[in-house]
């Protein structure tokens, strides 16, 4: 009972992170593309200002719960998916760098060099993220010692490629649905035209990721199994279209949460469909790091269980509250403070 609870608080913790940290990411690769002038790449950093920072921490919360839940498959992770992780390492620290230090110099070519940088650190992550959930879901080469055989390579098959193409999709229209709240005048009818045209694209990928998630992997068994479960598929897919309503309404706000019930329904719709695996191995099912085979203690998860339920809610507290006090639209008076970005 325990482990499955943990599992479950594990794909929440996942999911939220892709919510909230999936707009910045969305922002920064979408921000070359849609930016006029520096003026306008100042309110996109702006507009992410005083959330990014904050929305790491749930992927530092998601990492910290599989290493103390889940100890066995946060070792065979690490190992396994060593170098996407690592490059999702560099390229947070590249973008948390190019956020802090673009307005410390006046020079055309010192901004243009951090904008590319926050380039760099934004598509990355989103794209790894995808290739490694979707290599999850998939199923990992790994023996029943917790090796790997593969390489980097092996990682990026198109089972994995298709994963990473949905995520920097759902994190582009999520992005773009922030800026069109945040921004004003042409900025915003920008960001509302690409969140628009970015919809159709990512609804075409996601209609071929479900089928192409049906032959490579085994996640539709729980939902045949239980089709109660069916409802997962069915809410994100109705938020999915949802959002679009919305943005041709310009409600704005509600088109962003109705992405981030996406986001949220597209990671449970995988996590459901693991349990009660964790690392499913393709080369012998008997291999599979499970909830079970993985998980520490029952000591160790009740304490962990306290600990969670106490400062989890916190954490969203506070979070909610910094959204609150930061609703409004990036004007120009922002940014002449000197606290800007």
């Amino acid at each position: 009972m325990l482990e499955t609870i943990w599992f479950l608080l594990w794909g929440i913790l996942w999911a939220v992170y892709f919510m909230l940290d999936g707009f910045d990411l969305g922002l920064g690769t979408l921000a070359p593309f849609i930016a006029r002038n520096d003026n306008e790449k100042r309110i996109i950093y702006n507009s992410m200002g005083p959330f990014w920072d904050a929305n790491e921490v749930w992927l530092i919360t998601a990492g910290g719960v599989t290493f103390a839940a889940f100890p066995t498959a946060y070792a065979v992770m690490f190992s396994a998916l060593y170098t996407p992780l690592l490059l999702l390492l560099f390229a947070l620290i590249i973008r948390a760098v190019a956020l802090e230090f673009r307005s410390k110099g006046e020079s055309e070519g010192w901004r243009k060099l951090w904008d590319v940088c926050h380039f760099v650190g934004s598509f990355v992550p989103a794209l790894l993220l995808g290739v490694a959930f979707a290599n999850i879901f998939k199923g990992i080469p790994i023996d029943q010692e917790g090796i790997f055989h593969g390489n980097l390579l092996t990682l990026l098959n198109p089972y994995g490629l298709l994963g990473g193409i949905l995520f920097v999709l759902l994190f582009l229209v999520h992005g773009a649905l922030w800026l069109a709240i945040k921004a004003e005048g042409d900025l915003e009818k920008r960001a509302a035209k690409a969140a628009s045209g970015i919809w159709l694209i990512l609804l075409i990928v996601a209609v071929v990721f479900l089928v192409a998630t049906w032959f490579a992997t085994g996640l539709y068994a729980n939902y045949l199994n239980n089709p109660i479960l069916l409802i997962i598929p069915v809410v994100t897919v109705l938020a999915l279209l949802a959002t679009r309503l919305f943005i041709n309404q310009r409600a704005f706000w509600k088109a962003w949460f109705a992405s981030s019930l996406t986001i949220v329904g597209a990671t449970f719709f995988g996590v459901v469909g693991l349990y009660p695996n964790l690392l499913p191995s393709s080369l012998n099912p008997a291999y599979s790091l499970t909830i079970y085979n993985s998980s520490s203690s029952p000591l160790t998860l009740k304490i962990m269980l306290g600990v969670a339920l106490t400062f989890v809610p916190i954490v969203i507290a506070y979070q909610i509250w910094s959204y609150y006090v930061f609703r409004d639209k990036v004007t120009k008076d922002d940014l002449a403070s000197d606290e800007a970005y």
